[in-house]
């Protein structure tokens, strides 16, 4: 995760001004449709005042007139990548606070986050950190050893920080959703790994490649034994970004030679099918993971490249598709800041992750950490102490922030498995449209008009007219 000293990333965020609280908790039964029918679409809707958060609205209805007016085309002849999951970052953090609350009232938030009927969101997808990240309460990895000492056969790999409270949290995750895809990022390797011996910035020495090799494949197979499958790792957390606490300077080529030498024939020779994704950092630097991809011998073992946005455009992402359209692309971060509006966060985030990233192939999706007190805790020493929780959590007391919204328009109709499939884009009405696994048409508009702004959906020679203020986000299912 980004720190308070990160530099032109941080600072373009504040410009944009992105974060504020949802203080107010969806109201009853706003989030759960009725199935939708020929003769009408589900409609939600969030504005950027709050007077309406993921509400469900009247139905527009299909006509078989002429369309005037802005109109967005959908055309499912059109399709495009398939879509693994939305969701956010467990931290430990997140899960320490979740784990705390009274057993009841934290069943009764996790089914609302994680379930699929009802008035829950549908969360699909989370990342998780191998070993702690910035905000986690404290530094730790699973083979930490007195100064001096090192641990090559990783005779002392163990779980045992994740017990008190990831653990758990996790398992009752999964008793919910048993098919969420979980993936898990390193802020750092043991110390004695690195360059520096300290948890924060360092590289990795090259004698212990083989044996970092083998710690994942540790963390993989002892979570499995824990019930909690691994789908896919990133090799380092913002690896251009040794400033935060922990962290790890990888340049692209030591990622590569990592790769090509020890972690893909590790995991091979281990037959794990955990997937192997490479970068994990800022849309600025597209030459890292195309760097790693050249390689031909490093691309065989890798599935894809994951993004942040703290610098550079959404869009470089398809710069990576275009160069190799045979690998996947994941969006794997975005903070939303403490001293930042909903009135900012909202549409920005719909319409540069949730629309540009899913429009520039991304097949998740992820807001960062899940949970936070009030205070922004808890955070490692020199950790990110701005760092809004898409929940806020006071004892059992629960606040819904921005970063709740912005998943939920797409998480609970968007579901893994759906297809991005063709939609026009009119004036600034930013949109994207998918086809979910059950045949339902879901596409999701915001309107970066400065004036609200009616326009038409036309899908299959049918179509529907709707308004949305400005700044607002829609969310149509039919």
């Amino acid at each position: 995760m980004i720190s308070t000293f990160r530099s032109t990333g941080f600072s373009l965020l504040l410009l944009l001004g992105l974060g504020a609280g949802c203080q107010r908790p969806p109201k009853a039964g706003t989030a759960t449709a009725p199935a939708s029918t020929s003769r009408s679409a589900a409609f939600w809707l969030t504005n950027p005042d709050k007077s309406a958060l993921f509400q469900l609205q009247p139905a527009p209805t299909w006509s078989a007139s002429p369309a005037t007016g802005a109109v967005i085309e959908v055309d499912e002849s059109q399709t495009f990548q398939l879509i693994d999951g939305f969701g956010y970052c467990l931290t430990g953090g997140s899960a320490e606070l979740l784990h705390r609350m009274d057993a009841p009232k934290r069943a009764a938030l996790l089914q609302e986050l994680f379930g699929t009927t009802g008035n829950a969101i549908g969360v699909s997808y989370l990342r998780l950190s191998i070993g702690a990240s910035d905000l986690d309460a404290q530094v730790f990895s699973y083979d930490d050893l007195p100064a001096g000492q090192t641990d090559p056969t990783l005779a002392k790999f163990s779980l045992a920080p994740d017990k008190p409270h990831l653990l758990p949290i996790l398992k009752e995750i999964l008793a919910i959703n048993p098919a969420i895809k979980l993936l898990g990022s390193p802020w750092s390797p043991p110390t004695w790994m690195k360059t520096n011996n300290n948890s924060k910035g360092g590289s990795l020495k090259p004698e212990f490649y083989d044996a970092y090799a083998r710690y994942f494949v540790k963390y993989v197979q002892q979570m499995q034994a824990e019930g909690v499958r691994i789908d896919a790792i990133t090799i380092q957390n913002e690896p251009l970004h040794p400033g935060n606490n922990p962290s790890l300077l990888m340049l692209a080529e030591q990622q590569a030679e990592f790769i090509k030498k020890h972690l893909g024939p590790t995991f091979k020779a281990a037959k794990l099918d955990t997937k192997i994704i490479v970068y994990d950092h800022n849309a600025d630097r597209p030459d890292y993971p195309i760097t790693i991809l050249n390689d031909p011998e490093a691309k065989q073992y890798v599935d894809g490249s994951a993004f942040h946005l703290y610098a550079g455009p959404i869009e470089a992402l398809s710069q990576v598709h275009d160069a190799h359209p045979d690998k996947n692309l994941y969006f794997t971060e975005q903070w939303v800041g403490s001293k930042s509006s909903f009135s900012e966060n909202l549409p920005w985030h719909v319409r540069t992750l949730i629309i540009g990233g899913t429009r520039n192939w991304a097949r998740t999706v992820l807001e960062w950490n899940l949970a936070a007190d009030p205070q922004q805790n808890p955070h490692t020493p020199g950790g990110c102490t701005e760092c809004r929780g898409a929940l806020t959590l006071d004892g059992n007391t629960v606040s819904r922030e921005d970063a709740y919204y912005i998943i939920a328009h797409a998480s609970k109709f968007v579901r893994p498995g759906s297809v991005r499939i063709g939609s026009t884009v009119t004036g600034k009405l930013a949109n994207v449209a998918f086809k979910a696994p059950n045949g339902d048409r879901v596409l999701i508009v915001q309107n970066d008009n400065p004036t609200a702004q009616t326009f038409s959906v036309r899908h299959a020679g049918r179509t529907f007219a709707s308004t949305l203020a400005p700044g607002a986000v829609g969310t149509y299912v039919w």
